[in-house]
């Protein structure tokens, strides 16, 4: 079951929850069904939106209709800061969330991120189904949040409306929107561009206003949003890779009781699906916008982009929590 929730209900029902708890507590029967919320930011279409309501039907199929899961995705709840701020305080229950914005509340996250560490989804996993993965699990707990798997965010590549980037020098001086994301931020200064941080949902607009020039994106989250309208160069620069955390809030854990494990289940069960669907769906889009004569694929150069950004290495390791930078680049070098 998916059931689809706007961001006026979902606030007017979480204050209501919060300014009579006595009330419901007393008339809610002993085994009554739970009703839990996931957000996220995707479009329709997207790989996410897809699992997040196939994640719906599973939870409902394997608790034999005892918990519910209301699905709101395309920012409907506000931005992935805003939502990760919802799930830590329990009105939220669920979020597939962005890298970027969750590594405001484990910074080691975005090390996942370090310029041309991955090149596919696969490799990623790999390293997050390992102990990275289980000490992530670790720093996630100390904040009310619990990790249910690792979905893909996609190898992403850089977009823009002013010219062809094949090389370096072609990125200096555009303005280029990033996430929220610290690594994302480090790489394109780096190769000489500026940075605007602004939400997803606001993207679309201020390309087409020309308040930036470009984005980075995987190619999936560029064809749902229809980013290529308004960016006619799409440069495959795959500078880095991303997770889309799929997170659950510590509170709504407590609440659903002997259902936990049937809602871990539905999720590692869509996280297989999204992640399928979000390696062919970038196949299956890169073919769709080499054959749009309206815009302009450039394959880079690949071997200067990593020249160029390497510094964004040594940047991070001398961070505090530096010596996971290097235990991160070396689960990935192997």
């Amino acid at each position: 079951m998916n059931l689809r929730i706007d961001r006026r209900t979902f606030l007017a029902t979480a204050a209501a929850t919060l300014a009579a708890p006595t009330i419901l507590a007393s008339v809610r029967p002993a085994r009554a069904a739970t009703t839990l919320t996931l957000g996220h930011g995707a479009a329709p279409g997207n790989p996410r939106t897809v699992a997040a309501a196939k994640f719906a039907e599973l939870v409902a199929e394997k608790t034999a209709g005892r918990v519910t899961i209301n699905v709101a995705g395309a920012e409907t709840l506000g931005s992935d800061a805003a939502m990760l701020t919802s799930l830590r305080t329990g009105a939220l229950d669920f979020t597939a969330n962005s890298q970027g914005a969750t590594s405001a509340l484990v910074p080691e996250l975005a090390a996942l991120g370090l310029p041309f560490l991955f090149d596919s989804a696969e490799k990623a996993i790999a390293v997050l189904s390992g102990p990275i993965g289980a000490e992530l699990n670790t720093r996630f707990d100390a904040v009310g949040v619990v990790p249910l798997d690792w979905w893909d965010n996609g190898v992403r590549h850089l977009t823009n409306s002013k010219r062809k980037v094949a090389t370096p020098a072609d990125v200096a001086g555009l303005k280029i929107r990033t996430p929220a994301d610290p690594m994302t931020i480090d790489i394109f200064q780096a190769l000489g561009a500026s940075t605007e941080q602004i939400a997803f949902g606001e993207l679309y607009i201020a390309l087409q206003q020309g308040v930036v020039d470009g984005q980075e994106n995987p190619l999936a989250n560029v064809e749902s949003s229809k980013l290529y309208e308004v960016n006619k160069y799409i440069s495959l620069t795959a500078h880095k890779w991303e997770s889309t955390p799929f997170l659950m809030s510590k509170i709504a854990q407590a609440r659903v009781g002997s259902d936990l494990e049937a809602i871990q289940s539905a999720a590692k069960e869509a996280g297989e699906l999204q992640r399928r669907l979000s390696t062919e769906k970038a196949a299956e889009v890169l073919e769709i916008f080499k054959g749009n004569a309206a815009v302009e694929v450039t394959e880079v150069d690949r071997e200067a982009f990593i020249k160029a950004t390497a510094p964004v290495y040594d940047l991070w390791k001398a961070k505090p929590f530096g010596d996971f930078v290097g235990q991160i680049e070396a689960a990935a070098r192997a």
